[in-house]
């Protein structure tokens, strides 16, 4: 999937929506099918855990990045997506380097909601930008919306789990309530 990416966002920049969304839709099948397979065939990898979330990642940052610069998504939304990232990703990485002991990544159930809403809300904004008679107007507001909300509270999620876990470590700290 990840190596599908720069083709996906050729076709998005060149307006060819409808492989634009071919891609997209291959892209999703194979995310959903790749879990699954791997677990039934007994071939589930310590690299495959770290790749299934940095494709989704590396999908979201990209389309929406591509979609704000066609003015087919908000720049608050990309923006805020990407501050959630860089600000959780800094911090993991402080912590990296601050702490011996390795500080295990899982993501959390509003997690996995908030990637299931930005990818929902991409899929929405291609099929609108491919036939925008196909998806009611104040669908893609509302989408924006609540992947905003998700981001946010999920964003929040991970800063305090991390901060929790960086207090049990380091005692000196002050403690959060």
């Amino acid at each position: 999937r990840i190596a599908a990416i720069p083709l996906f966002l050729v076709l998005l920049s060149s307006r060819l929506y409808n492989y634009t969304l071919l891609v997209f839709l291959i892209g999703g099948i194979t995310d959903a099918l790749d879990g699954p397979v791997a677990r039934f065939t007994n071939q589930r990898t310590r690299l495959g855990a770290y790749l299934d979330p940095l494709a989704d990642k590396l999908l979201i940052i990209s389309s929406l990045v591509v979609l704000t610069l066609i003015d087919a998504v908000p720049a608050w939304l990309t923006i805020l997506v990407l501050s959630r990232d860089v600000i959780v990703t800094l911090g993991y990485g402080t912590v990296y380097f601050v702490v011996e002991e390795r500080m295990e990544i899982q993501p959390s159930t509003l997690g996995k909601i908030n990637t299931f809403l930005l990818l929902l809300t991409i899929t929405i904004v291609l099929v609108s930008l491919y036939d925008p008679n196909m998806i009611p107007s104040p669908l893609p507001s509302y989408l924006f919306l609540l992947s905003a909300v998700t981001t946010v509270i999920s964003g929040l999620q991970y800063v305090y789990r991390g901060l929790v876990w960086f207090q049990e470590r380091a005692p000196s700290l002050p403690r959060l309530s």
